[in-house]
């Protein structure tokens, strides 16, 4: 029985040796961080793959102060954060710009916030809708996220100010609780917020000191809550890491950047 099953397996066996031996070595490439940056990092890392079989990309997301410490301390080739990087010990690279979109739910009949409303909702000051007595439901980001801290310097308000009603990590998060909640308020990418009500999610965004909230507005400089988009490598971008930070500056990439609603940097 040993005999007849060596006799048998053994030329399938050096074939499949053999075949393996013939296939190139693949490349791995990790992406971490921001979870704005990472379904256009995803859809890019698709595309690259195509044009590259023997790479693969594996892209997760754990908000910008990940993929900044994953850069840093070589966890990941390449970061992703969405905020201007001061830190001088990573090198970043500066792949698209986006805004802030504060929103609600699509059924408010409220038009508009004053900056100083949108302060004071967030501060627990106002507890109800103006005009209305719908209750307010706030929604805040998790610290961490970028998203969070920009949307918290440019309203100059302090963390402990801060009275949420719910605490949620990515975008997606935030457009599902306020599309699920018409007393909601909240905070996320104008991609992904823009994306999302194109597509039927009963959300609106609303204006910013009278400046409608929409890419064509972040790219034009009107919007007044813009910000960068950025990868971040430990040191400059070599080997794999280069090429494909580079492939995103392509007309394919930025072809794909502004599908996804954000702004290409060329």
């Amino acid at each position: 029985m040993i005999a007849r099953f060596t006799s048998i397996s053994l030329p399938l066996f050096t074939a499949l040796l053999l075949s393996a031996c013939s296939q190139p070595d693949r490349q791995q490439l990790t992406i971490t961080g921001s979870s704005t940056i990472a379904p256009v990092a995803s859809e890019l890392a698709r595309i690259f793959e195509q044009m590259n079989p023997d790479v693969r990309i594996d892209v997760q997301t754990g908000g910008s102060s990940r993929g900044l410490a994953d850069a840093r301390n070589g966890l990941a080739d390449i970061g992703m954060v969405s905020k201007a990087v001061k830190e001088t010990d990573v090198v970043a690279t500066l792949l698209a710009r986006d805004g802030l979109a504060v929103i609600a739910h699509k059924s408010n009949p409220v038009a508009a916030l004053s900056s100083t409303q949108i302060v004071q909702i967030y501060r627990g000051e106002l507890e109800q809708w103006p005009g209305s007595n719908l209750p307010i439901s706030v929604v805040h980001k998790a610290d961490g996220r970028s998203t969070q801290e920009v949307f918290l310097k440019h309203f100059k308000l302090q963390p402990r100010e801060i009275k949420a009603s719910v605490i949620v990590g990515d975008n997606e998060q935030g457009i599902k609780t306020v599309a699920g909640t018409p007393g909601a308020i909240g905070y996320v990418s104008i991609g992904a917020a823009q994306y999302s009500s194109d597509n039927d999610v009963p959300i609106k965004l609303l204006p910013l000191g009278g400046v409608t909230a929409t890419v064509e507005n972040v790219q034009n400089g009107s919007y007044p809550l813009a910000r960068e988009l950025n990868w971040v490598t430990r040191d400059m971008p070599t080997g794999l890491a280069a090429e494909f930070i580079e492939f995103a500056t392509t007309n394919t990439g930025s072809e794909i950047i502004r599908g996804l609603y954000f702004v290409p940097v060329n």
